[in-house]
């Protein structure tokens, strides 16, 4: 039976799990990857037959990972899959503070898991999957930190930065390449997940804008993780996915999809 190939980081809480939820079937193939394999979705996997794996794996170590994944997509045969795609999703908030207050080390993990990680991922993928005649795409979670900036956030504000800009520069790569895949950055709105704990928890005297974060709770304008999820994947489904390298999912309506 052919199957949709879907890999997806980050799958063992909020937006990611809801996303490894919603693509569990018998018509997809789900590769997870995360620091600690999900009970819930193994579970739900057996008790409906569905093809899940699950790899555990800290993607502050980037290279290891990427090399794993790109020896596992080799050993495929392409012919069993209808389409294949692959959703950089994991991300780190390292301490929010100013930068001239942060610490090296958390610094640079953050650095890897959400630039570097992403990055190794979408190449190996890309090159291990180069010859395969099905669909593919490689979708990025990004941020709206990515396109503006914000007090003692650099280090996230710049890996999402850097995030959409890599995505920006594949397009033109792949656009030039016969079954080129299709890439997105996308930003999926405000989220009621851990993250969002992170930020309107901080010290407000380090983070002008708790404030703002502690508000958008209280208003009830976070989304739920699995809503997100159900927006990012409608807007990997759309039949025009690509045609904007980065873009944010709270453009649906105006795109008109």
């Amino acid at each position: 039976m052919q199957r949709h190939l879907f890999i997806l980081t980050g799958a063992s809480r909020g937006m990611g799990l809801a996303m490894a939820e919603q693509l569990l079937s018998r018509e997809n193939h789900v590769l997870c990857l995360a620091r600690h394999p999900a009970p819930s979705l193994a579970e739900s996997a057996a008790q409906n037959k569905d093809t899940l794996e699950q790899w555990a794996l800290d993607l502050s170590q980037p290279e290891p990972a990427a090399l794993r994944l790109k020896t596992w997509l080799n050993s495929l045969d392409p012919h069993g899959f209808l389409s294949v795609t692959l959703i950089n999703n994991a991300g780190v908030i390292p301490m929010i503070a100013p930068l001239s207050a942060s610490d090296p080390a958390e610094l640079a993990v953050a650095m890897r898991v959400n630039l570097e990680a992403p990055l190794l991922l979408t190449a190996v993928f890309l090159q291990a999957t180069q010859a395969w005649t099905v669909p593919r795409k490689v979708l990025n979670i990004s941020s709206g930190l990515g396109r503006r900036a914000m007090a003692s956030q650099a280090a996230y504000c710049a890996a999402k930065a850097g995030m959409d800009h890599f995505t920006r520069c594949v397009a033109l790569d792949e656009a030039r390449m016969a079954n080129g895949a299709r890439v997105c950055s996308l930003a999926p709105g405000v989220i009621d997940t851990d993250m969002q704990v992170q930020l309107r928890s901080a010290d407000a005297a380090r983070f002008p804008d708790q404030a703002s974060f502690a508000q958008l709770k209280s208003a009830g304008q976070l989304s739920a993780a699995g809503d997100a999820a159900r927006r990012v994947l409608a807007w990997l489904a759309r039949p025009d996915f690509g045609q904007q390298a980065v873009a944010d999912v709270r453009d649906t309506v105006k795109a008109g999809a």
